[in-house]
């Protein structure tokens, strides 16, 4: 069954390792095979992945978009290292990453890193607003420009169950 995605004018997608752009009009795809795809909306780059989760999406992504895993270990292990000691609550949804990576699932994992960045979102909406806690349920979706670079230090609170 081919994937049929609508493309508005001058949208990007990616397949496989090839950046292909829209032309001036709204149209219609069908694409056939089992290649990498990604519509721009779903893409980071080394300029707009600027937290610690972005760039942890980042990497995912080009784990799936190369299908290489081993290329790409090293440093997704080093980031979320990072990330874990920085927000202990976001151990939950790292696992649930980790978990897909394993069994090779990566668009499933790139889906439970965009989590991970709407987590880390409202982690930041918190603390720049002066909250004291939060919980990982509400995550919903939006994602403000500039959110910000580093991850904030949250206390070690645990995401809520179901997460995931």
């Amino acid at each position: 069954m081919a994937l049929k995605i609508e493309l508005r004018p001058r949208e990007r997608f990616i397949v496989g390792s090839t950046v292909i752009t829209n032309g001036d009009h709204r149209t219609h795809i069908f694409i056939e095979g089992n290649e990498p795809i990604l519509r721009e909306k779903d893409i980071y780059t080394a300029q707009t992945a600027n937290t610690p989760a972005k760039r942890i999406y980042l990497t995912v992504q080009l784990m799936y978009l190369n299908q290489d895993i081993e290329r790409h270990k090293k440093i997704y292990f080093e980031l979320i290292q990072d990330l874990i000691q920085a927000a202990p609550s976001t151990m939950e949804l790292i696992h649930a990453v980790n978990n897909e990576i394993l069994t090779g699932s990566l668009y499933a994992a790139l889906r439970r890193a965009r989590k991970l960045v709407e987590y880390e979102r409202e982690l930041i909406e918190h603390v720049q607003s002066g909250h004291s806690s939060i919980s990982a349920d509400g995550a919903n979706g939006s994602e403000p420009e500039g959110a910000g670079s580093d991850a904030p230090d949250e206390g070690g609170r645990a995401p809520a169950s179901g997460q995931g």
